[in-house]
């Protein structure tokens, strides 16, 4: 009998553990892999984050916000993968854009980047963002295939901000 008492204790206690990771990454937090190197070098190649699904229910996408997001058709239709994709909010609905000398400009006025990056020197723009869109660039601006290449991203293509690196464990922490 106490074996048996056991043995339900502890498949309950899986099965509710299972249940409730399952309901955490369908409607809280998700982990992705980074599939390339359009983030580097603040993201490497299968560095693990976390995301907050949640965050865009309460809020608006921000500035220099690390997003994950899914492939915008034009992308999705060439790419075999249907890979979710990570790169950051750098300019947002209504904004006046420009990628000039390698320097970000918003409405005519030169932004600082709080981030490191690799810089490309090709000129962008100037493109005014459509309502409900945004611009997203990868830190690797000389490989990265971003809005420059496929242009505005909805937001209903947001999945949430990146805000942890799990792994690799040496770099554990928050973005």
């Amino acid at each position: 009998m106490r074996i048996k008492n056991w043995f339900f204790d502890w498949t309950e206690t899986i099965v509710v553990a299972f249940i409730l990771a399952l309901i955490i990454r369908a409607f809280f937090l998700q982990v992705f892999w980074i599939p390339s190197s359009s983030m580097e070098p603040t993201l490497n190649i299968n560095e693990r984050i976390v995301v907050n699904k949640v965050a865009y229910h309460f809020r608006q996408p921000r500035r220099q916000e690390m997003v994950v997001f899914r492939q915008v058709l034009p992308l999705a239709a060439r790419s075999q993968e249907k890979n979710d994709l990570i790169k950051r909010v750098m300019g947002l609905p209504g904004e006046a854009f420009e990628l000039k000398s390698g320097a970000v400009y918003i409405n005519g006025k030169k932004i600082d980047e709080h981030h490191q990056l690799n810089q490309d020197y090709a000129d962008f723009g100037p493109v005014v963002i459509p309502p409900g869109n945004y611009l997203v660039l990868g830190d690797n601006r000389p490989v990265s295939a971003d809005s420059r290449f496929w242009g505005f991203l909805p937001q209903a293509n947001f999945i949430g901000p990146a805000f942890l690196r799990l792994w690799p464990l040496s770099k554990f922490g928050l973005l």
